[in-house]
């Protein structure tokens, strides 16, 4: 019994002292330190969370100078598109086939080559997901200034500038909306280009 005793009388000291500890006063140290709301935290600097605009547009357009984007002109057959484009396959439908890449600061580009019945490209869209939009004014001005330089003097209306030379048609435009920023990119020929090849 005495044994009952002193172990219960033991496992209320261990509680007791479990419950002083819980309930002690905060230390000097403790009472200073501040917890911050993340939402009021600085904004990441821009090259933390944008990737290098004009390094991107290059990234998007490819190494490859022939062709209307990235080696592929319109008339060129479906199996050229497949066998040249280096991005990941996310798409093959009847009527287009998507390509996609994640840049290194999470940015997302997106190519769908459109094809006629034949099998032919027809048209090319690109959607580029952005971080920020200090980065879509970026690489608007870096796309601006290479198409402008392709393609002479662009129209301007709104969110959307385009060009057109050479029966190509490319058109810009900034597709951000809230806290979602991009851009739309769209390669389109002239309707006799198609019907020539």
């Amino acid at each position: 019994m005495t044994y009952s005793i002193t172990l219960r009388n033991i496992l209320v000291l261990i509680l007791l002292a479990v419950a002083f500890q819980n309930c002690k006063t905060k230390t000097k140290d403790e009472q200073e330190a501040t917890v911050t709301d993340s939402a009021s935290l600085t904004k990441p600097a821009p090259e933390e969370l944008n990737s290098d605009q004009s390094a991107l547009l290059q990234e998007i357009l490819g190494t490859s100078t022939e062709g209307v984007f990235r080696g592929i002109t319109f008339g060129d057959p479906l199996s050229k598109v497949k066998a040249t484009e280096t991005y990941e396959m996310f798409e093959d439908a009847a009527d287009h086939v998507g390509f996609t890449k994640e840049t290194e600061k999470l940015e997302t580009i997106d190519i769908q080559y459109f094809i006629t019945t034949d099998k032919k490209v027809n048209k090319i869209m690109i959607d580029v997901y952005l971080n920020s939009p200090d980065a879509t004014k970026q690489l608007w001005n870096a796309a601006k200034g290479h198409f402008t330089e392709l393609y002479e003097a662009p129209k301007e209306k709104d969110k959307t500038i385009s060009w057109f030379k050479n029966s190509v048609h490319v058109t810009m435009e900034d597709v951000s909306e809230g806290k979602d920023y991009g851009l739309k990119f769209q390669f389109t020929p002239d309707k006799n280009v198609l019907a020539a090849k």
